[in-house]
């Protein structure tokens, strides 16, 4: 152990993904999003970054595997390990992250890509339920509250243009 208190070593029977980069493979994460209705997005990326109830967690190549419950109305951001390829975000509503070998599984209860959101309705939902509450919302918001607030940075981060009303 260095004095910084992190261990070092080298360990010739573990692959890293500069290993494998030198060697001209490429490692990737086959990354699935789906919801109850059907999948909405697959493929392989580089890094996904999720919301648990734990925290937030950046997943690279050789992740321990992991059993999450995201955090109702977050974000997910997937990039694609295509050079050039824009990432995914997504808005979910809660659900599960599962990791291990190189899959990453997440089961949404619901969600929506960012550049499939409609701004001007989500806007208009957000401010329906902000004016149905009894009272101002405390330091955690409702979690429909939460999920259309997510939607809209969706919206905002997946770098395309917003689906007017």
């Amino acid at each position: 152990m260095r004095r910084d208190g992190v261990a070092r070593g080298w360990y010739p029977h573990r692959v890293t993904s500069r290993d494998a980069g030198e060697r001209g493979d490429r490692m990737t994460l086959s990354v699935e999003l789906v919801q109850p209705e059907g999948e909405l997005w697959s493929g392989n990326a580089e890094m996904v970054i999720a919301r648990t109830l734990d925290g937030e967690i950046g997943i690279l190549t050789n992740h321990a595997p992991i059993i999450g419950i995201l955090y109702e109305g977050s974000l997910v951001l997937i990039r694609p390990d295509t050079p050039g390829q824009p990432s995914v975000v997504a808005a979910v509503s809660g659900g599960f992250l599962s990791v291990a070998n190189n899959r990453v599984s997440i089961l949404a209860r619901e969600a929506v890509l960012g550049a499939d959101v409609n701004t001007a309705e989500t806007q208009a939902l957000l401010d329906q339920t902000l004016q149905g509450l009894s009272q101002p919302p405390g330091p955690e918001e409702p979690a429909d509250v939460r999920y259309y607030r997510a939607l809209l940075a969706a919206a905002d981060q997946s770098g395309s243009p917003a689906r007017p009303g």
